[in-house]
């Protein structure tokens, strides 16, 4: 409950690997020829999409390499580590991760599976949303969703029709807002700001994601970092669930009053890989 309204939480971070990211993952590798299995995939990502990716392809016998940022939370790395993808690190700042991912491809003839540029991507995610439906036992009317590069928003929007559909952004890190606003694809701003949601730090958009959700009429909206801070302790005050900041930003937008609860109003919480210490420093805190 919030402010006296019921309100539903879609909980991926209590899916395999920690996040909804196996749910595109495992749809693109299923779809896969065996040659192109025996010549493994690459992916990049600064965690969630990375564990997605290892996972399927350990379970599919598939080789995976997985190019992430330096930064990365080390609980990430260790995680998609220990499905044996090998890793390749690059400087967030500096590099560019479809680059790196392209070279890699072209020598070794591996197939990139991005982590929402893809239509099949998309359709995994949108599972997602067919799940909440079936378990509200009704149409939602209003589905709110972290969103990074719009994969599982777009998917959400296509599984849940006559839902509105709200994507909730850091804010600095807005290019969904932007774009969707602007009636065109625009990147973040010059010199977007640090940020605790490294799953959420997408610098543009897609034209697959965006002209999905502007089809669809979503809207968007950003969220402070102090306001996803106190999303992570309302989270695990009131449902004992450890929620990783980009996981939290659209149960932080509830909280913060900057999206009306209606009946049957879900907020999904997409991702519980959160260094353990960080959780704890937060949950302790109080700003």
């Amino acid at each position: 409950m919030i402010r006296g309204h019921r309100l539903w939480l879609k909980c991926e971070c209590l899916q395999t690997g920690g996040a909804f990211k196996l749910r595109g993952a495992t749809n693109r590798l299923l779809l896969l020829s065996p040659e192109e299995r025996a010549r493994g995939v690459v992916a990049f990502s600064s965690g969630n999409h990375a564990q997605g990716v290892a996972i399927a392809a350990k379970r599919l016998g598939i080789a995976a390499t997985i190019v992430m940022p330096a930064d990365a939370p080390r609980i990430k790395v260790d995680a998609t580590r220990a499905q044996g993808a090998e890793i390749v690190f690059f400087d967030r700042a500096r590099d560019s991760r479809e680059a790196i991912a392209a070279s890699i491809a072209a020598e070794s003839g591996a197939t990139v599976v991005p982590s929402f540029d893809d239509p099949h991507i998309v359709a995994g995610q949108g599972s997602v949303g067919i799940e909440i439906a079936e378990q509200l036992g009704k149409a939602p009317r209003r589905i709110v969703i972290p969103t990074g590069g719009g994969g599982l928003a777009s998917g959400i929007a296509l599984a849940c029709p006559d839902a509105s559909i709200i994507c909730v952004e850091p804010e600095g890190w807005d290019d969904m807002g932007r774009s969707l606003e602007a009636g065109e694809i625009l990147p973040v701003g010059p010199n977007p700001p640090p940020t605790l949601c490294d799953a959420l730090q997408t610098p543009r958009v897609s034209p697959i994601t965006f002209a999905i959700l502007k089809e669809r009429g979503a809207l968007a909206l950003a969220v402070s970092e102090a306001e996803v801070r106190e999303a992570m302790r309302f989270a695990w005050r009131e449902n004992q669930l450890a929620v990783e900041p980009g996981g939290a930003v659209a149960l932080a937008a509830l909280i913060a009053g900057k999206v009306e609860i209606i009946e049957n109003t879900v907020a999904v919480v997409s991702g519980g890989n959160v260094d353990p210490e960080l959780h704890a420093r937060i949950i302790a805190s109080e700003d």
